[in-house]
Order: C-alpha cells, then structure tokens, then sequence
C-alpha cells in the first residue's frame, strides 16, 4: 500500500500560548455489505492523533506516531483494522494533537515560529481487501467530518485543558449524527519523506499511587515517590464546573512545591504567565465519576500540586502516576553488596527510561529535547542496559537529515533550525559516530556502518574547516556541567581530543566497510590533532595537561595523548589532582565518561568506588544521601550555585557501563573483532563481597558473578552457545596454577586466589 500523501485538517487556525484552539475529532463513516480479509490502514498525525474503529481505540502508544522534523520525515502507523470492522455503518475516528506541529510551550528553541507550524493534521487511507479479491479504498479527504473536541488546549511540553462538560457521547460510533461538523479541508503537505515508524512505542510500564499526600495552603501536594516520566491519571467525583489543576514538579524546595527548575522566562512577556503553563493540567468536570489521562504530552515529576479540590476529594484515589517510556526491552543488569552502588544503577535505569521517548532526551520536563550531546556520552551505557538499537537507530536518520550540506550539525535534533549557533560543536555532534561505533560494537550489523558513513566522512571534511593554525579545534560546547563552571579543561582541549576520537572511532567503522581511503584520511586528521594536543597543551617536564584538572588529565591519558611510556607519570599527576579534590570528583560530561573507566585500568578500582559513592557533595553518593531516585544536572546545586536544576538526566549514567564493564567484568567484543566475543575482567573492590551483571548479546545472556569465599573469590560465569571468551583476573590475583587468565567455558565457576 501507498503511503496516502493528501493531509487533511479541521482548519487553519492553530493555538498560541495567548489563545487556545481545540484539538480536533476527525470522523469518517462508510457501509460495508461484506466483511474484509484485511483492512491495512496506515495514517500519520502531525503532531499526534487517537484512532478508534467503530469506538475501539487501537493507537499504539502514547502521542504517536514520533516525534521529529515534518520537513524532513513524515512517520507513518500500520494497522489492520478489519476485526474491528462489522457489516453495515462502520467508523473510524481520530483526535489529533499539537505535537511537533504546533508546540508553541518550545518558545526557547524556537519552535513557536517553526517553519512548518500549522494547525493539526493528518493523512489516512485504508484499504480493505475482500475474499473474492475486489477492493475498496477509504481516502483521508472532506468525507471526513470535523468538530472541536473537548481538549481545549494541549502542548507537548506544557500540557493540557481539558473541559468534560465539552465531551460528545457517541461521536465515534456508527449511528451518531455528525450533520452539525463540517468538512475537512485540504491541508498543506510537509516536505518529508514517508517512513513507516518501526521502533518501540511509548507505552506504561507501571502505576504507581501516591506514599504522602499534605497541605500547602488551599493546595494539596501529592508524593509518588519516584521521579520519572509520564502522566498522571485524574478519578474524581466533581461538580460540573469544578475546575482542578494538577501541576507536576520534582521538587520540594525549602520546604515547599517548586517549579522554578522546569520553566524558562527568558521572553519578557511569558516571565509572569510561564509558571502558570508549566507542566499543568487544567481539567473542568462535567459532573458525576471522571477518568481523565491527558493524551499528547506527558511530564517529568515525582509531585503533583492540586489545586480545585476539596478535603474530602485529596484522597490517594484521586490521582495516579502512569510511568511511561519507550518500550524497552530489559539487556542487562548490576547488583552488588553496596547499597549505593545498586541505588545508582536503579537511578540510571529511571533516568534512561524516563528520557527516552522514541529517542534520548535532556530531561522530561523542562526541555524534552533530543540533545546529540547527551545521547552520545550515553550510548554505550544504554546499550548494555536496554534494547535501544531499532530506536537510536531510526534517530540517526532523523539527525543524518538535520545534517546541513557543509556537514554542520545541531545541538538538538529534532530542531526547526535552532542548534546551529550554540548548543553543538565537536562534543556534542561526535552523535554522527559514537552512535553508530556502539550499535555496530555490541550489535555487530555492519549495516548501521553503511547507512552514516557518508554523514561521518562529510562531518570529519567539516571538522578539517575548523581546524586553527595552531593545529587545534575549539567551537561549541565544552566540558559541560562541571562541579563549578565554567569548566576548568579549555575548550581547544576537549574538542581537539573530542575530534581525533571520533576520527580513531570513525577510522574503525570504516575499516570495517574497507574503505581503506577513507579510513586513511580521518586516521591522518586524527594523528594530526593529537600532535598538535602534545605540541601546544601539554607540558612534559610536569605531565600536566592544560587545565591542570581531572578531565584533562583523565582524558589525556585515556585518548592516548600521552605514549604508554609517559602514561605512569600521567597517572600520578591525575592521582595527585584527585588527592587535591580530597577524592571528590571535579570534571563535567566529558572527564567522567571516562575517568572511572581508566582508574579501573590502571588498577585503581577502589579509588573510583570511593570517588562515586561519597556521600558528600560532590559525588553520585550524595544524590543517594539526598534521596534522589534520578541521576541530576548538576552534582552541586543545591549547596553552590543557589538553584535547583535538572534532577532527571542521563548523561551522567556512565556509571552504570563502570559496573557492568569494570566492577563485574563484562566486556562485549574487547578486541573489536565481533560480538560473539567476550573479555571477563572484573575488579574484586575491596568494599564489596559480591558482584553481579548480565547483558544479552545477539547470541544470548552472558551472566557473571564474583564473590569473596574462604581465602578466595570465586567467579561464575555463563555465556550463550556459540560464544567464546576468557577470564582474566585483576592485579594480586591467580588461578590455582598461578595462571592469570583463563579460557571459559559455557557454564563454569573459578577460584581466584590472592597472591
């Protein structure tokens, strides 16, 4: 079937943050004197839509069908409608939402003045095959019909209003007098190309039911416990005309509900209006026993301020959390002696799902936007922990397009053409090849290499355009998020090494294709960046890298900066800087990416331990000690920089790649040689008794766990068919023959003996 290209709209008019426009029902009838084989229906809503057959609702997930760029591609649903279908009158019937569309709540990034906002619409066809092999088309044309629904407003990052006392009876069911809609009218058709959406819907994983629930004022605060994602489900038994408003937040700050963190005020006119939009749902009753879940946003919080509600109406009934995400499949998991440990790697869990709507977002409440930045320090962590490949996958054609021909790319994608000017730069757009570098590493389809390589090569010319006569490279985003900012490690640093990584990462990938010239050229700017690194910001006399900090120091060391003869002298001045610091950390995004990762490797397991779960500010330790359940923005906030942020980010979820990777010791495919090939080297921390990962590989679950015994730690470890691998035991460690490492077996259990 065709993809149906005719968008059809209720009308032109489309809301403002001033002036609310219903979302539009969409109704269509048709007769049918025999029953279908098959009735395959594709349709796309822009910004989003419900479907219902003949009253039955059959929408995949929440606010489908994706969330991107109408201009660049247009996402199609598949469905088969024909057991819903019956003979005689049957209906189909649509609510279409803002989205994307029309999102004006994403005034900060310009999406208010988008160059395809318009008011809702929608392309549809059906076509229904019969037994004997005949035919019958349904067009999304003027057959059908129009009217305001009840959902007055709606905004993908803002929220909802809702007024029940607006609500149709009947109006998708055969037999409902629709004389009193009008006709749809022809709508604009965007400039993207059609693509059936294949990747995982946005679906609830779980409900959850408020642990407190107190007054503040007229106002009643409900507490779930948990800071996450979705939307809350409103039960109650109201008076038609009561009005309530729910106002969804992730903190309680100085005692009170706030919402300061989630909204921005930067233009002068939403200053005083904006905190009144923020995350909120406006729902009027229409009198008697009301459900209402709002349909096209959704929300980042872990309370809810009440408002319109009387005593005897703040109930734990009233309200419930519907925690939703993408549906991911679970690939792996940690859990070890340490309750901190295992709290952080059950915060990144949250903060992974709770940002991924169809792709990584910065955070679900304040921006809900896919930053490359974010998503590309979180790759390889997100693909040990969750089937995220059909997903990030779908995105890199999504980013591939936002991709302009000079090779420039934005910070966020999807972007209306804000993200150019600020927001990117080498550290953020690395997306175009640390994306596909994880996904072919631990999925091993060569075909995520042939699909961006000309997206890479092209970004790696543009790279060569920025290049300084001092050798260096320097524009955008640094180190970002460091304890105190700006951050200490300049800028011409991390991009540099940023740059000559992602050309090393790209060089591989090529490879891999044999594309051997290619792979040459990028492996020759990469060799020229780290020469200019060693010519211009390095002093050898001390081994400190510019900056004197730990992210120049940890990254200098682990991107190979510094020759292995070097790297001992480099490792000390790091030790050294982390001993200043009295073993806190002290790097933003970049610098702890890979911080933990080269301790480990360089036989300082212990120390990172130490550095993540301190319970003092800065560290992961203290978000335990605060009772955060998210990973947050910023490590210090709260006691230094005198506002609260994000408490809801992933980009700082690496830790959970330490454990699996380091703690445990699974290493998928260490040689980049296949992934059927697996390194076992776990580090036996001194502060723990056991460890425990797993991870699902193309062949199946690996699963290992260390634990110290009588005189020994013993090491279990079980790996699908058909995959090969060893042990190898840290420093202080060997086999009973004095070995070190060992061949594995599928199934088996090895005693390590200290020495």
């Amino acid at each position: 079937m065709l993809f149906p290209s005719s968008f059809i709209a209720a009308g032109t008019e489309y809301a403002t943050l001033d002036r609310p426009v219903a979302a539009p029902y969409l109704r269509r009838t048709f007769v049918l004197e025999q029953l279908p084989r098959t009735a395959q229906t594709l349709i796309c809503g822009l910004g989003f839509y419900r479907l219902w057959v003949n009253g039955t609702e059959i929408t995949k997930g929440h606010m489908a069908p994706y969330v991107s760029n109408p201009d660049h591609y247009l996402y199609y649903d598949s469905y088969d409608i024909a057991p819903l279908l019956r003979v005689g009158e049957n209906v189909v019937g649509v609510l279409l939402g803002n989205g994307m569309q029309n999102n004006p709540g994403g005034f900060v990034w310009e999406f208010d003045s988008a160059p395809w906002r318009s008011a809702p619409k929608m392309a549809f066809g059906c076509e229904l095959v019969f037994v004997d092999g005949s035919s019958q088309q349904i067009e999304g044309d003027s057959g059908f019909r129009c009217a305001p629904s009840p959902l007055l407003w709606d905004d993908y990052r803002l929220g909802e209003v809702y007024d029940a006392r607006r609500e149709t009876a009947g109006w998708n069911l055969p037999g409902y007098d629709d004389r009193g809609w009008t006709a749809a009218i022809p709508a604009h058709q965007p400039g993207g190309k059609p693509r059936l959406c294949e990747v995982e819907p946005i679906r609830a994983e779980r409900e959850l039911k408020p642990v407190r629930i107190w007054q503040e004022g007229d106002a009643y605060i409900y507490d779930f416990g948990l800071n996450s994602a979705g939307v809350s489900r409103l039960h109650i038994r109201g008076q038609a005309g009561q009005t309530i408003e729910l106002y969804h937040g992730e903190l309680i700050y100085h005692g009170k509900f706030d919402i300061h963190n989630l909204h921005f005020g930067e233009r002068e006119q939403y200053r005083d209006t904006m905190p009144q939009w923020t995350q909120r749902v406006r729902y009027t009753c229409g009198g008697g026993d009301e459900v209402y879940q709002p349909s096209f946003t959704y929300f980042g919080f872990q309370y809810i301020k009440v408002t319109g509600i009387t005593a005897a109406q703040a109930t734990p009934e009233l309200l419930t959390y519907v925690v939703m995400h993408s549906a991911l499949r679970e690939r792996g998991s940690f859990h070890c002696s340490d309750e901190t440990l295992n709290a952080l790697q059950a915060m990144t869990r949250n903060a992974d799902t709770s940002n991924f709507y169809y792709f990584p977002t910065d955070c679900p409440h304040r921006e809900k936007n896919g930053w490359t930045g974010d998503a590309a320090l979180s790759v390889e962590h997100m693909l040990l922990n969750l089937g995220v490949e059909t997903s990030l996958r779908e995105w890199l054609h999504n980013i591939r397009a936002a991709m302009r021909e000079n090779g420039e790319l934005p910070g966020i994608v999807p972007t209306g053409g804000w993200g150019y000017v600020w927001g990117n730069g080498p550290a953020w757009d690395m997306i175009i090849v640390h994306l596909p570098y994880y996904l072919y590493l631990y999925r091993g389809d060569k075909q995520i290499i042939a699909e961006n390589a000309a997206a890479m090569l092209r970004y790696i010319h543009y790279l060569t355009t920025k290049i300084r006569e001092d050798g260096l490279i320097a524009f955008g985003l640094g180190d970002w998020c460091a304890p105190l900012m700006p951050p200490k490690s300049p800028l011409e640093f991390t991009d540099t090494v940023v740059c000559l990584d992602l050309c090393e990462k790209a060089a591989y990938l090529f490879g891999e294709l044999g594309l051997c010239e290619q792979a040459e050229f990028v492996r020759a700017v990469a060799t020229r960046l780290r020469q200019a690194v060693r010519a211009t910001l390095v002093d050898f006399d001390t081994m400190t890298v510019s900056g004197n900090c730990q992210t120049s120091q940890a990254m200098a060391i682990y991107y190979r900066i510094f020759t292995d003869s070097e790297r001992p002298r480099a490792m000390a001045v790091l030790l050294r800087q982390i001993a200043e610091c009295d073993n806190h950390i002290d790097s933003g995004i970049l610098g702890l990416r890979v911080l933990f990762h080269l301790l480990s490797e360089e036989g300082y397991s212990d120390l990172a331990h130490e550095m993540i779960t301190k319970p003092t500010i800065p560290s992961y330790g203290n978000w335990v000690a605060l009772g955060m359940t998210s990973l947050g923005e910023f490590f210090d906030e709260r006691e230094r920089r005198g506002r609260v942020y994000s408490l809801n980010h992933h980009f700082f979820g690496d830790i959970s790649s330490w454990m699996i990777k380091q703690v445990a010791g699974i290493q998928l495919n260490p040689y980049r040689q296949g992934v059927n090939q697996l390194l076992v080297a776990p580090h036996f921390l001194s502060r723990l008794t056991f460890a425990e990962a797993t991870h699902t590989a193309p062949l199946g679950q690996i699963s290992v766990r260390w634990e110290r015994t009588a005189g020994a730690v013993s090491v279990t470890v079980s790996l699908p068919a058909g995959m090969t691998g060893s042990l190898q035991l840290p420093p202080g460690y060997a086999f009973a023959d004095g070995s070190t490492r060992k061949e594995l077996a599928a199934q088996g259990t090895y005693q390590a003996m200290p020495v």
